[in-house]
């Protein structure tokens, strides 16, 4: 394997067995390992097709000074700095997600910074076929099709996938580890008011998404007791950009270590939330 090869190989390394993983060039939902190498066979949406693993994993990046980062966590009011990580998605108590400005969006792709400025990986949209991104471009109607997002490290390996499968009034993504199996469900809960999620695994609940105002703008992620665990909180990127641009910027705040499944189902939600959760511009439908 070359090493951008190796690097796409590392989710689904030699000692996994022959099978369906997460493309980890980005173009495709799945792509077959052979046991040894990645191969030309690729799907999305139950349909194969053949494409050939050359290329390097798209990662996707936004232009953003580290001192805008560091402003956008104290607008959330965070001391940048005042609590440390351990250097990953997993593993940061603050995270800043920065969408990809665009005219007109035709894929999802956010940037994932620490609260310093460092990025630590990305959100890209993966599958969508040629039709859906004409459909994205004309319509809204976009808004009641799956979804799948992967989210990477740095060196485009996949950490995890977020499905949101196709809804007519409820929401519910489906978040997959790095081989493809399912950690849980995130579940939109009602349709009026504060909208509100179930984080769901195994059969149990696990903890909740709360909104805090009808657009839906900022949350707080509850463990099953109650207590707040997380925070969401949009950052205002002025007029001009907000109006004219599909740009969402947010700062999530990880208050305290925790354990999978609940982990990996809140580092989800904070990743997912503006687009997996609210793919329509209009708000929750």
């Amino acid at each position: 394997m070359s090493q951008t090869q190796d690097q796409a190989g590392a989710g689904a390394a030699d000692q996994h067995p022959p099978g369906w993983y997460p493309d980890p060039y980005g173009r495709h939902e799945t792509r077959w390992w052979d046991g040894t190498r990645w191969t030309e066979h690729a799907a999305s949406h139950g349909r194969q097709v053949v494409d050939p693993p050359s290329g390097g994993a798209p990662v996707p990046t936004v232009d953003r000074a580290p001192e805008k980062i560091q402003k956008d966590v104290a607008k959330a009011g965070i001391q940048p700095g005042s609590v440390q990580g351990g250097g990953t998605i997993f593993t940061e108590p603050v995270l800043v997600v920065n969408q990809k400005a665009k005219l007109i969006e035709v894929n999802s792709e956010y940037a994932i910074f620490d609260q310093h400025g460092r990025q630590l990986g990305a959100v890209r949209q993966v599958g969508q076929s040629t039709a859906k991104k004409i459909l994205r471009v004309l319509t809204s109607y976009d808004q009641f099709m799956t979804h799948k997002l992967q989210v990477v490290d740095t060196a485009g390996n996949v950490l995890m996938t977020l499905t949101r499968p196709a809804k007519i009034v409820k929401s519910r993504v489906i978040v997959q580890d790095h081989l493809g199996n399912e950690v849980g469900q995130i579940v939109q809960q009602n349709a009026i008011g504060k909208i509100r999620f179930s984080l769901e695994a195994g059969g149990h609940t696990w903890g909740s998404i709360n909104a805090e105002n009808w657009r839906a703008w900022n949350f707080n992620i509850q463990d099953h007791t109650g207590t707040e665990v997380a925070r969401i909180t949009k950052t205002w990127e002025g007029l001009a950009k907000t109006l004219f641009t599909t740009a969402d910027n947010y700062v999530v705040q990880i208050h305290r270590p925790l354990q999978d499944p609940l982990r990996m189902l809140v580092v989800a939600s904070a990743l997912g939330i503006d687009t997996a959760l609210k793919q329509d511009a209009r708000g929750f439908n």
